[in-house]
């Protein structure tokens, strides 16, 4: 019989590498165990940051993830590594929470994904920018 944790590595101890860029191949995945029902997972973050393209000043945000999983859920240590490895890129707020979104829909194929970036204020603006598979 296959094991829930099979193939997770990131939980083991022993030495990290933290990535250096955005790579989705970070991503770790287990088997939902109640694929025969709908129900939501949460995650969010108060500590994201990346960088700003034109200044390289650091934009901070809140990331919100909501999906409703299908076959796959997220391993939770994977996606925070996931998400601190923006701390270097230059993107725009639009271009990270898109980036974000596409990499998590394409491993898990869920029923539903929501993905929110509210960001912190700038000028005086603050932006909040929203993916939903169901506009999709």
């Amino acid at each position: 019989m296959k094991s829930h944790t099979e193939g997770l590595t990131l939980l083991k101890k022993g030495e990290m590498n933290y990535p250096q860029a955005p790579d989705a191949s970070i991503l770790e995945t287990f088997e939902n165990s109640n694929p025969q029902r709908n129900y939501w997972i949460q995650f969010e973050t108060d500590e994201f940051t990346s960088l700003c393209p034109i200044t390289g000043q650091p934009d901070f945000a809140r990331i919100t993830i909501e999906y409703v999983p299908d076959q796959l859920c997220v391993e939770s240590k994977s996606l925070k590594l996931f998400l601190f490895s923006f701390r270097n890129e230059g993107s725009f707020y639009e271009d990270v929470t898109n980036r974000i979104y596409t990499d998590l829909f394409g491993l898990l194929k869920p029923r539903h994904l929501i993905v929110t970036g509210d960001f912190t204020a700038r000028g005086g603006i603050r932006s909040s920018v929203r993916v939903d598979s169901a506009d999709a």
